[in-house]
């Protein structure tokens, strides 16, 4: 074998990319090279592993919903469309809002007939529907035209008087003026009161000219009346089309219950300005009791020094604790207490004329009625409730609002928790209807520490006003409410 057949047989090494081929110009090597980079970046971007960072096409929106990464023509009109669709479908939305506050259910009825008796009446030939569907139309057209136009005028409410008592009169004023250069014709108002309504038919106004008009406000119930707001109405004499505009803000009117004098020595069975002295013996305090010997601890300025010199032995002064009276006023709201709603508006004036009286007369005071129970509570609420007793608006404005609840506190759990949570209770008035026993209102009064005046007061309208005394507690039973001030000069004369 010659060499340069051994050299022939003898395997050639392979071409590294980017090496002259012969017969190849630098040229062509340089293109295959950049297309083999792109390809390279080409794959790696396509296998790139996840967790690594997204691509700028893998966004997330309306867009890709609808067309994914499609792009072109078709898919722009698309989006276009979509886009146009939502716009008019808001439009509508708020077409059929206006719409839908101004049509009556009667307004609704008769469009659908009208439309009826049009598709029926031309397909069946029938004469008569179509007397009808153009006998409705002209009276859609009708009520239409009561719609049109607006009102010029202004509008004002104002009641004097934002607190009166139980049945008492009140009254709020309405005031229509016409500021503009042109004649306001008349038209219906309504002013909502509390669960009742009242309508007024208000006169065509001149420009420059003014209105006012006065209506009587029922205060027949305790509680609080919301008062407006004062709304025109514009509507067809069929009642097919309604419009209604509000003028003015919602007023309030607290209906208070009814109160009695009481005197002022009456409310705390205590006729002692400074503070009524107890048995307790205190080391300091106002009321003087005795003299003891100086025991270490003392205060040296309680030294009695003409004992000390007299005895030869330090001595000291004692005291008895004195206190000023703290009134406690539980009013009981649950249905079991009371015979009826008589016998609890009864107890609620009874809670505010001893209420009304103990602030006038600075007296430290808590008022209380009991918790109710949520309804699907799994656990019995053991708690009060206290009223405000900054001044006597304030208390009668939260009395005026409690009301009998089946799931409250009955009277021997609020004593209990009235006793645990109000401190330094003096005297409790424990106040209900006439289904509480005698051993209930004598287990309500045991609920609170010795030495503290419990007075359970019994309303009851069929029964004599009376008066039982039994140890640590004192049974007032009235029949009407100026039965409270008799009873409770009798018990505190007693």
């Amino acid at each position: 074998m010659t060499p340069e057949r051994r050299q022939s047989d003898e395997p050639r090494p392979a071409t590294r990319p980017g090496a002259l081929k012969p017969g190849a110009s630098r040229t062509a090597l340089t293109r295959s090279a950049a297309r083999a980079r792109t390809r390279t970046s080409v794959t790696s971007a396509t296998r790139r592993p996840e967790g690594l960072g997204t691509t700028a096409n893998t966004v997330t929106n309306t867009r890709s919903r609808l067309v994914g990464n499609r792009d072109g023509i078709l898919a722009d009109l698309i989006v276009v469309a979509v886009r146009a669709l939502r716009s008019v479908s808001g439009w509508i939305g708020v077409i059929a809002a206006r719409v839908g506050a101004v049509v009556t259910p009667l307004g609704w009825s008769l469009a659908i007939v009208t439309v009826a008796a049009f598709v029926f009446g031309y397909v069946l030939r029938w004469p008569e529907l179509l007397a009808v569907a153009y006998s409705s139309l002209v009276l859609v057209l009708i009520a239409v035209i009561y719609l049109v136009g607006r009102n010029a005028f202004t509008i004002e409410l104002s009641i004097p008087h934002s607190r009166v008592v139980v049945g008492d009169p009140a009254s709020a004023r309405l005031t229509i003026e016409n500021p503009s250069r042109r004649r306001a014709f008349g038209v219906k108002a309504e002013v909502p009161i509390g669960p009742g309504l009242a309508e007024f038919a208000l006169p065509g106004l001149s420009s420059g000219e003014r209105f006012e008009h006065e209506f009587a406000i029922p205060t027949a119930r305790r509680g609080r009346l919301p008062v407006g707001p004062v709304r025109t109405v514009r509507a067809d004499p069929i009642g097919l089309v309604r419009r209604e505009i509000s003028w003015t803000d919602v007023h309030e009117l607290y209906v208070h219950p009814r109160t009695t004098a009481i005197p002022s020595t009456s409310t705390g069975m205590i006729r002692d300005l400074e503070g009524n002295p107890t048995r307790d013996v205190t080391n300091s305090d106002v009321s003087f009791h005795a003299l003891r010997e100086y025991a270490p601890g003392d205060e040296r300025r309680y030294i009695h020094w003409k004992s000390t010199a007299k005895t030869g032995t330090h001595m000291v002064r004692q005291f008895e604790e004195t206190r000023r009276s703290h009134l406690v006023i539980a009013l009981s709201l649950a249905e079991r207490d009371y015979a009826n709603d008589e016998e609890f508006e009864m107890a609620v004036s009874v809670a505010g004329s001893l209420g009304i009286r103990a602030i006038r007369d600075v007296r430290n005071i808590s008022v209380v009625v009991g918790a109710t129970t949520p309804e699907f509570a799994k656990q019995k609420v053991f708690a009060v409730r206290s009223l405000s007793t900054l001044n006597p608006g304030r208390l009668l404005d939260d009395l005026a609002l409690v009301e009998r609840d089946a799931a409250s506190l009955g009277l021997v759990d609020i004593a209990r928790v009235t006793a645990e949570q109000v401190a330094g209770v003096s005297v409790a008035f424990l106040i209900c209807g006439s289904v509480p026993t005698p051993g209930e209102l004598r287990t309500a009064s045991t609920r609170f520490p010795p030495g503290v005046e419990v007075v359970a007061i019994v309303c009851d309208p069929e029964t004599v006003p009376g008066l039982r005394r039994v140890p640590g507690l004192s049974v007032l039973t009235i029949g009407y409410l100026e039965d409270l001030k008799r009873s409770l000069a009798r018990s505190a004369a007693a």
